[in-house]
């Protein structure tokens, strides 16, 4: 509700925070709470990767400045070779590259450039919960395309026909999943992918995780590198948790030639550029060898294993499917329960332990709670070991 004297937007009105966000808040408050509600990972960000701003502020007086709108020449160029090196496709830094201040600023800019009111987005159910809010904050409208819970979460190609209509302009994809860990088969993506190319779709990607895949490397497929989607596909990557940047707020967009000078005009009005000190930091990040997520990937393949192994002493109360990426276990509540919400709530207020409500990542999200495992050891067994004195062990 507005306060008194002010007006507020109707579409503002109409928004919450992200429930990831407000959880996370809710447990900030709450003395004493444990949280596996934020995706924020432990891990400091790399030390190379700060001695590196260290020295530019030491030296560069111009570090303080703005950039240009899509960022330091030398950044988007080392973009390039990063970006071939993932996908084997060659793109040109003037023509394709924006750097942004971490994807939900490019994913918010990318929506403006692409919605008009009442437009649709398809997004995957459950999914990421900014998403539905960014697409709504542009007076769209997000049409939820539900994953299939008893295959693992698996995408459902032969429902997606039936989402498209005049109105749709994109689909939002992020592998591995935010919340459920599914990394998507690639016979999936391409049918996707060509359904997106026949119908004029822009496909986007929204990629934090794909460096945590852990077994499953040979399963993990980006459409990104299949040239002839290039026209209808924009991939974004963060620096936030491959790099443990996520308070840096950089990543950077890859988009269809053409594309980048409109995406550029919402960009500058909204940001001017990313910031100068995080553009540095991001150079480091990519120049640097080794690269830390090998490090990052194997501590967050044990912080699963614990996770999964303090989940299964609990099998009255939560019933999972082990992630396959990204660092979210993503457990249906079998306990007595009347919404995710409520039970969310509950765990924190009279457990003190905080998880994030499934239905704030969509419908199909109802009755699951996401933990997230980026958290360090002792908060996972922390966590586990009150809801063990609550609930007992099965």
């Amino acid at each position: 509700m507005s306060a008194p004297g002010f007006q507020v937007s109707r579409r503002v009105q109409a928004m919450e925070i992200s429930v990831i966000k407000a959880m996370a808040m809710r447990a900030a408050a709450t003395p004493g709470a444990v949280s596996l509600a934020w995706g924020l990972p432990s891990f400091p960000t790399p030390e190379p990767i700060r001695e590196a701003v260290k020295r530019a502020l030491d030296a560069d007086p111009t570090v303080g400045r703005y950039t240009l709108p899509d960022g330091l020449p030398e950044l988007r160029e080392a973009i390039t070779v990063a970006h071939q090196a993932q996908t084997g496709v060659a793109i040109d830094a003037a023509e394709q590259v924006l750097v942004t201040a971490g994807n939900m600023q490019g994913m918010n800019v990318l929506f403006h450039v692409l919605l008009d009111a009442d437009d649709e987005v398809i997004l995957t159910d459950p999914g990421f919960a900014s998403h539905v809010q960014q697409v709504r904050l542009c007076g769209a409208v997000p049409r939820y395309w539900r994953l299939d819970e008893d295959t693992g979460w698996q995408l459902d190609l032969d429902a997606l026909p039936g989402l498209v209509n005049e109105r749709t302009r994109a689909i939002v994809i992020v592998s591995p999943s935010n919340p459920t860990g599914r990394i998507f088969e690639r016979d999936s993506l391409l049918r996707l992918a060509e359904l997106a190319k026949a119908r004029n779709l822009m496909v986007v990607i929204d990629d934090p995780y794909s460096r945590f895949t852990y077994e499953n490397k040979a399963t993990y497929f980006n459409l990104a590198s299949v040239r002839e989607f290039a026209d209808n596909l924009v991939y974004l990557f963060t620096f936030s948790k491959a790099y443990a940047m996520s308070g840096w707020r950089l990543g950077y967009l890859v988009a269809p030639p053409g594309l980048k000078h409109e995406i550029l005009k919402v960009h500058d009005a909204s940001i001017i550029c990313a910031p100068h000190v995080s553009q540095v930091a991001g150079l480091a990040a990519l120049n640097q060898e080794p690269q830390p997520w090998h490090e990052f990937e194997q501590l967050l393949a044990g912080r699963r294993t614990l996770i999964c192994e303090r989940l299964d002493h609990l099998p009255h109360v939560f019933e999972y499917q082990r992630p396959q990426g990204a660092y979210y276990v993503f457990p249906r509540i079998v306990a007595a329960h009347d919404d995710s919400r409520q039970f969310a709530i509950d765990l924190l207020e009279h457990v003190g332990v905080s998880t994030t409500p499934g239905s704030g990542f969509g419908p199909g999200g109802e009755h699951h709670v996401r933990m997230a495992y980026c958290v360090d050891e002792d908060t996972i067994n922390a966590a586990f070991d009150r809801l063990e004195v609550r609930f007992g062990t099965g």
